[in-house]
Protein backbone atom coordinates (compact mmCIF):
# COMPACT_ATOMS: atom_id res chain seq x y z
CA UNK A 1 0.00 0.00 0.00
CA UNK A 2 3.31 2.51 0.42
CA UNK A 3 4.48 1.23 -2.35
CA UNK A 4 1.02 2.38 -4.15
CA UNK A 5 1.04 5.89 -2.60
CA UNK A 6 4.83 6.24 -3.91
CA UNK A 7 3.88 4.99 -7.06
CA UNK A 8 1.01 7.53 -7.89
CA UNK A 9 2.17 10.70 -5.60
CA UNK A 10 4.39 12.44 -8.22
CA UNK A 11 6.49 13.90 -4.95
CA UNK A 12 7.70 10.46 -3.58
CA UNK A 13 10.86 10.14 -5.97
CA UNK A 14 13.15 7.11 -4.77
CA UNK A 15 10.85 5.87 -2.35
CA UNK A 16 12.19 3.03 -0.12
CA UNK A 17 10.80 0.96 2.46
CA UNK A 18 12.29 1.92 6.24
CA UNK A 19 11.54 0.97 9.32
CA UNK A 20 8.33 3.38 9.27
CA UNK A 21 7.28 0.67 6.85
CA UNK A 22 7.97 -1.79 8.75
CA UNK A 23 6.41 -0.93 11.87
CA UNK A 24 3.37 -0.39 9.30
CA UNK A 25 3.42 -3.84 8.32
CA UNK A 26 3.70 -5.01 11.77
CA UNK A 27 0.53 -2.67 12.80
CA UNK A 28 -1.67 -4.14 9.84
CA UNK A 29 -0.76 -7.88 10.60
CA UNK A 30 -1.85 -7.62 14.17
CA UNK A 31 -4.40 -5.25 12.98
CA UNK A 32 -6.24 -7.43 10.72
CA UNK A 33 -6.04 -10.37 12.93
CA UNK A 34 -7.83 -8.45 15.45
CA UNK A 35 -10.39 -7.62 12.74
CA UNK A 36 -11.32 -11.42 12.38
CA UNK A 37 -11.40 -11.68 16.00
CA UNK A 38 -14.82 -9.51 15.73
CA UNK A 39 -15.54 -10.37 12.86
CA UNK A 40 -15.47 -14.28 14.34
CA UNK A 41 -17.69 -12.77 17.39
CA UNK A 42 -20.04 -11.30 14.79
CA UNK A 43 -20.88 -14.56 12.71
CA UNK A 44 -20.48 -16.86 15.95
CA UNK A 45 -24.02 -17.72 15.18
CA UNK A 46 -24.37 -17.77 11.35
CA UNK A 47 -20.86 -20.21 11.74
CA UNK A 48 -22.24 -22.57 14.13
CA UNK A 49 -25.21 -23.57 11.36
CA UNK A 50 -22.84 -23.36 7.99
CA UNK A 51 -19.16 -23.76 9.27
CA UNK A 52 -19.19 -25.37 12.44
CA UNK A 53 -15.18 -26.05 11.92
CA UNK A 54 -14.65 -22.16 12.69
CA UNK A 55 -12.44 -22.19 16.24
CA UNK A 56 -15.48 -19.95 18.00
CA UNK A 57 -17.80 -22.20 16.54
CA UNK A 58 -16.32 -25.26 17.31
CA UNK A 59 -15.69 -24.36 21.45
CA UNK A 60 -11.50 -24.19 20.29
CA UNK A 61 -11.61 -20.52 21.71
CA UNK A 62 -13.96 -18.92 23.60
CA UNK A 63 -15.67 -15.34 23.08
CA UNK A 64 -14.31 -13.96 26.12
CA UNK A 65 -10.73 -15.00 24.38
CA UNK A 66 -11.28 -13.00 21.54
CA UNK A 67 -12.00 -10.02 23.81
CA UNK A 68 -9.32 -10.12 25.33
CA UNK A 69 -6.99 -10.52 22.54
CA UNK A 70 -9.20 -7.56 21.19
CA UNK A 71 -8.46 -5.40 24.04
CA UNK A 72 -4.59 -6.16 24.14
CA UNK A 73 -4.34 -5.16 20.54
CA UNK A 74 -5.98 -2.32 21.15
CA UNK A 75 -3.65 -0.83 23.70
CA UNK A 76 -0.67 -2.36 21.72
CA UNK A 77 -0.91 -0.73 18.25
CA UNK A 78 -1.41 2.50 19.50
CA UNK A 79 1.84 2.36 21.99
CA UNK A 80 3.72 0.55 19.17
CA UNK A 81 2.69 4.07 16.94
CA UNK A 82 3.76 6.29 19.55
CA UNK A 83 6.36 7.88 16.75
CA UNK A 84 3.86 9.36 14.74
CA UNK A 85 0.84 10.69 17.06
CA UNK A 86 -1.16 11.27 14.22
CA UNK A 87 -1.43 7.60 12.43
CA UNK A 88 -1.58 6.64 16.74
CA UNK A 89 -5.06 8.33 16.87
CA UNK A 90 -6.18 6.95 13.79
CA UNK A 91 -5.67 3.53 15.17
CA UNK A 92 -7.29 4.18 18.43
CA UNK A 93 -9.86 5.64 16.51
CA UNK A 94 -10.69 2.81 14.29
CA UNK A 95 -10.36 0.13 16.88
CA UNK A 96 -12.79 1.84 18.86
CA UNK A 97 -15.28 2.22 15.46
CA UNK A 98 -14.81 -1.51 15.27
CA UNK A 99 -15.63 -2.55 18.95
CA UNK A 100 -18.63 0.52 18.55
CA UNK A 101 -20.02 -1.93 15.85
CA UNK A 102 -20.05 -5.26 17.45
CA UNK A 103 -21.51 -3.56 20.78
CA UNK A 104 -23.96 -2.27 18.92
CA UNK A 105 -24.80 -5.59 17.02
CA UNK A 106 -24.51 -7.14 20.31
CA UNK A 107 -27.17 -5.36 21.59
CA UNK A 108 -29.25 -3.92 18.95
CA UNK A 109 -28.76 -6.57 16.36
CA UNK A 110 -28.33 -3.80 14.00
CA UNK A 111 -27.09 -4.17 11.62
CA UNK A 112 -28.66 -7.62 10.56
CA UNK A 113 -25.77 -9.33 9.72
CA UNK A 114 -27.78 -11.11 6.51
CA UNK A 115 -27.62 -7.58 4.78
CA UNK A 116 -24.43 -7.80 3.58
CA UNK A 117 -24.61 -4.91 1.83
CA UNK A 118 -25.45 -2.62 5.11
CA UNK A 119 -23.13 -4.64 6.97
CA UNK A 120 -20.18 -3.16 4.36
CA UNK A 121 -21.30 -0.08 4.19
CA UNK A 122 -20.80 0.20 8.19
CA UNK A 123 -17.71 -1.58 8.24
CA UNK A 124 -15.94 0.71 5.54
CA UNK A 125 -14.78 3.05 8.23
CA UNK A 126 -12.23 0.35 9.23
CA UNK A 127 -10.98 -0.32 6.48
CA UNK A 128 -11.00 3.52 4.95
CA UNK A 129 -9.21 4.83 8.83
CA UNK A 130 -6.79 1.65 7.91
CA UNK A 131 -5.57 3.30 4.70
CA UNK A 132 -5.46 6.74 6.22
CA UNK A 133 -3.36 5.07 9.09
CA UNK A 134 -0.78 3.87 6.32
CA UNK A 135 -1.18 7.22 4.34
CA UNK A 136 -0.18 9.54 7.32
CA UNK A 137 2.82 6.55 7.62
CA UNK A 138 4.40 7.63 4.41
CA UNK A 139 3.31 11.30 4.41
CA UNK A 140 5.69 10.90 7.79
CA UNK A 141 8.36 9.17 6.45
CA UNK A 142 8.88 11.01 2.97
CA UNK A 143 7.94 14.45 4.46
CA UNK A 144 5.03 15.26 2.10
CA UNK A 145 1.73 16.76 2.79
CA UNK A 146 -1.96 15.80 1.93
CA UNK A 147 -2.69 15.79 -1.69
CA UNK A 148 -5.12 13.83 -4.23
CA UNK A 149 -2.69 11.27 -5.02
CA UNK A 150 -3.44 9.44 -1.40
CA UNK A 151 -7.26 9.63 -2.25
CA UNK A 152 -6.82 8.17 -5.39
CA UNK A 153 -4.49 5.23 -3.88
CA UNK A 154 -7.02 4.44 -1.52
CA UNK A 155 -9.33 4.59 -4.17
CA UNK A 156 -7.46 1.88 -6.02
CA UNK A 157 -7.37 -0.55 -2.76
CA UNK A 158 -11.38 -0.17 -2.13
CA UNK A 159 -11.97 -1.26 -5.55
CA UNK A 160 -9.56 -4.44 -5.21
CA UNK A 161 -11.07 -5.04 -2.49
CA UNK A 162 -14.57 -5.33 -3.41
CA UNK A 163 -13.67 -8.21 -6.00
CA UNK A 164 -12.60 -9.96 -3.05
CA UNK A 165 -15.53 -9.22 -0.84
CA UNK A 166 -17.95 -9.57 -3.90
CA UNK A 167 -16.31 -12.75 -5.71
CA UNK A 168 -15.80 -15.15 -2.25
CA UNK A 169 -19.24 -14.98 -2.30
CA UNK A 170 -20.71 -15.74 -5.37
CA UNK A 171 -22.54 -19.34 -5.67
CA UNK A 172 -24.95 -20.53 -8.20
CA UNK A 173 -26.90 -22.49 -5.55
CA UNK A 174 -27.61 -21.03 -2.48
CA UNK A 175 -27.53 -22.50 0.41
CA UNK A 176 -30.55 -22.07 3.23
CA UNK A 177 -29.63 -19.44 5.43
CA UNK A 178 -26.43 -18.20 3.57
CA UNK A 179 -25.26 -15.07 3.14
CA UNK A 180 -23.95 -13.68 -0.20
CA UNK A 181 -24.58 -10.94 -2.30
CA UNK A 182 -26.15 -13.40 -5.15
CA UNK A 183 -29.52 -12.90 -3.23
CA UNK A 184 -29.15 -9.32 -3.25
CA UNK A 185 -27.89 -8.36 -6.84
CA UNK A 186 -28.74 -12.28 -8.92
CA UNK A 187 -25.71 -14.06 -10.07
CA UNK A 188 -25.11 -12.34 -13.25
CA UNK A 189 -25.45 -8.79 -11.56
CA UNK A 190 -22.59 -9.86 -8.98
CA UNK A 191 -20.64 -11.57 -11.24
CA UNK A 192 -20.67 -8.07 -13.35
CA UNK A 193 -19.81 -5.99 -10.49
CA UNK A 194 -16.87 -8.53 -9.23
CA UNK A 195 -15.70 -8.10 -12.78
CA UNK A 196 -16.03 -4.38 -12.86
CA UNK A 197 -13.98 -3.37 -9.60
CA UNK A 198 -10.99 -4.53 -10.69
CA UNK A 199 -11.23 -3.12 -14.06
CA UNK A 200 -12.50 0.25 -12.45
CA UNK A 201 -9.30 -0.42 -10.13
CA UNK A 202 -6.72 -0.83 -12.27
CA UNK A 203 -7.83 2.08 -14.42
CA UNK A 204 -7.70 4.59 -11.68
CA UNK A 205 -4.08 3.23 -11.11
CA UNK A 206 -3.28 4.01 -14.62
CA UNK A 207 -4.79 7.59 -14.61
CA UNK A 208 -3.16 7.94 -11.29
CA UNK A 209 0.24 7.30 -12.16
CA UNK A 210 1.93 10.76 -12.75
CA UNK A 211 5.25 9.37 -14.28
CA UNK A 212 5.16 7.33 -17.21
CA UNK A 213 5.07 3.16 -16.49
CA UNK A 214 6.87 1.95 -19.40
CA UNK A 215 6.86 -1.83 -19.61
CA UNK A 216 5.80 -1.40 -16.20
CA UNK A 217 2.29 -0.73 -17.17
CA UNK A 218 2.46 -4.92 -17.37
CA UNK A 219 2.73 -4.85 -13.42
CA UNK A 220 -0.62 -2.17 -12.77
CA UNK A 221 -2.58 -5.11 -15.61
CA UNK A 222 -1.22 -8.51 -14.71
CA UNK A 223 -3.59 -8.58 -11.30
CA UNK A 224 -6.18 -8.41 -14.02
CA UNK A 225 -5.54 -11.42 -15.26
CA UNK A 226 -5.80 -13.85 -12.28
CA UNK A 227 -9.67 -12.14 -12.06
CA UNK A 228 -9.94 -12.67 -16.16
CA UNK A 229 -8.83 -16.72 -15.79
CA UNK A 230 -10.96 -17.24 -12.30
CA UNK A 231 -13.80 -15.75 -13.97
CA UNK A 232 -13.35 -18.21 -17.32
CA UNK A 233 -13.38 -20.95 -14.97
CA UNK A 234 -16.48 -20.01 -13.46
CA UNK A 235 -18.41 -19.61 -16.67
CA UNK A 236 -17.06 -22.81 -18.55
CA UNK A 237 -16.53 -25.05 -15.61
CA UNK A 238 -19.82 -24.68 -14.71
CA UNK A 239 -18.80 -24.82 -10.92
CA UNK A 240 -20.75 -24.28 -8.42
CA UNK A 241 -18.46 -21.72 -6.94
CA UNK A 242 -16.32 -19.07 -7.52
CA UNK A 243 -13.33 -19.82 -6.32
CA UNK A 244 -12.59 -18.04 -3.13
CA UNK A 245 -8.66 -18.99 -3.19
CA UNK A 246 -8.65 -16.94 -6.80
CA UNK A 247 -9.78 -14.11 -5.82
CA UNK A 248 -7.61 -13.48 -2.28
CA UNK A 249 -4.72 -14.38 -5.20
CA UNK A 250 -5.86 -11.16 -7.00
CA UNK A 251 -5.64 -9.03 -4.11
CA UNK A 252 -2.53 -10.09 -3.11
CA UNK A 253 -1.01 -10.08 -6.62
CA UNK A 254 -2.44 -6.56 -7.07
CA UNK A 255 -0.41 -5.85 -3.99
CA UNK A 256 2.73 -7.03 -4.79
CA UNK A 257 2.35 -5.23 -8.02
CA UNK A 258 1.75 -2.06 -6.03
CA UNK A 259 5.34 -2.17 -4.35
CA UNK A 260 6.76 -2.99 -7.68
CA UNK A 261 5.77 0.12 -9.04
CA UNK A 262 6.48 1.93 -6.06
CA UNK A 263 9.87 0.79 -6.03
CA UNK A 264 10.34 2.03 -9.56
CA UNK A 265 9.24 5.62 -8.96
Amino acid sequence: MTGLFAAIDPRAAHWRPDLGTAVAAATLAVNLLLMRALDDIRDLDYDRRLHPGRPLAAGVVRRTDLCVLYAAGALLLPVLNAGNPVAALILAGQLGYGALVIAVHHWLRWPSANNLVLSLLVSFPVQLLLHLYLYVGFLQGTGLTPGRPGAEAIAVVVLASVHLELAKKITRIVRPGERTYVATFGLGGTVALALAAPIASMIVLLLGATRPLGHWWVAAVAPLSVVMVAGWRFWHSRESRWSAKAASWYLLVSFVSYLFLGLRA
